[in-house]
């Protein structure tokens, strides 16, 4: 790959090279003629379905950059009436088409003598699509839609005032590293009372968002918006009991872990009580690691210590860089949390985050430049449903990335001891994700099983699921009103419902990788990227085989993965 020319975007055989999607009356003519065209041989079938993967790839660039653009800016208007304008006109009009078109696919006597190593997984997707296709769900959608934006427009103007200075809640979280105790806990009560000050609108939109869901799943026919949800999101290779394993897996084998982690935490802090506003502090006593200083060098760290890894992934940033496909600070009215996001038809993705100058940032970029690779190494296929993975195989590589980089974060942290912090740091994030994906992922099957329920009901089973999870060491006597609303800040319950649980089956998979990457550094590396350049041709559990691993969560293979993870911790504790 020459990093000094961007690479082209993907050749059209169907659309004009130049074509670029503004109204409706300029794309309904592509849809016409896929609706028209006659099909009488398997190559004009095959023919067929790739010009509408091509039709499908363009759109859905377009609509990525519309959103890119309005979480760059949430007051940008214009950005905000574009976006508005591909969901609410063009997105209902484009879902009557493709209606249309996946009934002509499964309809075409050819279909059924497709190669299916070839086409099984996208009929498979087609078909599903099609059983649940309903035209009263489609203004629901475009409402939906537009209601689960209004969580990160929300969350875009909270600040909070530190020291005649306003700071964004990823620039006040970063000083909850800060070794000034009485400091941590006033940025920590600051940030959870301007939180608290933001729950009646989050609440009145939580309400209005499962309303519009519970409609969507009853009118296509299923008693509650869990199950039509699971089967939207094609969860083909595992089932909702399987969830409930993994939150029955992680509470019996991670929890008792992050416990003895947190006494030992307590200990070398010298706390009788170890309260929430101690969680992200070094233990060393040490001021925070300041790995890198702005955007720009976090680009360049990124690109060399990823590259030291393989040569090929500081080259996907380098392109991604010089495009001008990255947007890393953190500002006021940019939106929080961070992102990939893939562009089709470019074949290059997007990173969006906000950072503020801190280790955590070090692991967000890291996480998004596995999905950039990712999004890289599958770049070439044509159809759509090959590069549009799933998230317990694209959140793989991402969770992947960010450990099997870490023996060349010293691209960050060139003092060794600054090094064995940051390790010990994202090893235990590593292990606290867990709980917290269990904890989001119980709490959102229970709010779509009871429709209809009340905010105080819900507060109830929040209460309850939370302490399920939570370590029975970190005080939090006093904080029940902060805690109550936890769940709030979640925006994955707001914007993409049930799409939390795959974090934590990719945080697994990620895990396995690494021991194996311990056992054997090139093998592991060589099948990490002979996985993602599957994309999503095969199911998951043949992804995870060929990447050398299983797809499981059962107690017995947890307590494994928990039990590695913990002497590797406890290891780089012990080595000062």
């Amino acid at each position: 790959m020459d990093v000094n020319t961007a690479p082209k975007p993907m050749e059209r055989a169907f659309l004009p090279q130049e074509f670029k999607i503004t109204v409706w009356s300029r794309l309904k003519p592509y849809y016409s003629d896929l609706a028209k065209r006659p099909i009488q041989t398997e190559a004009d079938l095959i023919k067929w379905i790739y010009d509408k993967c091509e039709l499908i790839a363009v759109i859905q660039e377009e609509f990525n950059w519309r959103y890119i653009r309005l979480s760059l800016d949430s007051n940008d208007k214009r950005a905000l009436e574009a976006y508005s304008y591909a969901i609410q006109e063009l997105e209902p009009k484009i879902s009557t088409f493709e209606q249309q078109l996946n009934q002509k696919l499964v309809d075409c006597p050819l279909t059924k003598e497709l190669n299916q190593n070839d086409f099984f997984i996208y009929l498979r997707g087609i078909e599903n699509k099609l059983s649940l296709y309903r035209e009263e769900n489609i203004p629901l959608f475009t409402k939906m839609a537009m209601k689960a934006k209004e969580h990160g427009t929300i969350f875009s103007t909270i600040t909070i005032n530190h020291e005649g200075e306003e700071k964004t809640l990823q620039q006040a979280t970063t000083l909850l590293a800060e070794t000034d105790r009485d400091l941590r806990e006033t940025i920590y009560h600051s940030v959870c009372k301007r939180l608290l000050e933001a729950v009646p609108a989050l609440d009145t939109l939580m309400n209005e968002l499962l309303s519009i869901r519970h409609e969507v799943a009853t009118n296509a026919g299923f008693n509650n918006y869990r199950d039509y949800k699971f089967k939207a999101l094609g969860r083909f290779d595992y089932t909702v009991e399987d969830c409930f394993d993994f939150h029955d897996s992680i509470a019996s084998e991670i929890v008792p872990i992050i416990d003895e982690l947190d006494k030992i935490r307590r200990t070398d802090l010298g706390l009788k009580t170890l309260r929430p506003w101690d969680m992200q502090v070094d233990t060393s006593g040490k001021t925070p690691l300041k790995p890198f200083n702005g955007a720009p060098e976090l680009i360049k760290k990124s690109i060399d210590c990823m590259a030291r890894l393989r040569p090929y992934f500081g080259e996907c940033i380098e392109i991604m860089d010089g495009m001008k496909h990255l947007d890393l600070d953190s500002r006021k009215g940019k939106r929080p949390g961070g992102y990939n996001m893939p562009l089709p038809s470019v074949g290059v993705p997007f990173i969006f985050m906000n950072a503020a100058d801190s280790v955590r940032d070090v692991r967000t970029m890291m996480h998004e430049g596995g999905h950039a690779v990712h999004s890289f190494l599958t770049r070439n296929y044509r159809l759509t449903s090959s590069k549009k993975m799933p998230s317990e195989i694209a959140e793989l590589a991402a969770m992947t990335m960010e450990l099997l980089t870490m023996d060349y974060w010293d691209s960050f942290l060139d003092n060794k001891e600054e090094l064995r912090r940051a390790k010990i740091w994202q090893l235990e994030k590593v292990l606290a994700t867990l709980p917290w994906v269990a904890t989001i992922d119980k709490f959102q099957h229970w709010l779509y099983t009871h429709p209809g329920h009340t905010n105080e009901e819900r507060v109830s089973a929040w209460i309850r699921i939370y302490g399920e999870f939570k370590s029975n060491v970190v005080d939090t006597t006093g904080l029940e009103d902060y805690l109550t609303h936890q769940w709030h800040r979640q925006l994955h319950i707001f914007e993409v419902p049930f799409y939390y649980i795959e974090y934590g089956m990719a945080q697994l998979g990620a895990i396995a990788i690494w021991k194996r990457y311990r056992e054997n550094p090139d093998q592991a590396v060589t099948e990490y990227i002979e996985a993602l350049r599957l994309g999503y041709t095969k199911p998951i559990g043949t992804i995870y085989e060929a990447a050398g691993i299983k797809f499981d969560f059962s107690s017995e293979y947890v307590r494994e993965l928990g039990a590695f993870i913990k002497k590797e911790i406890e290891d780089l504790i012990f080595e000062a």
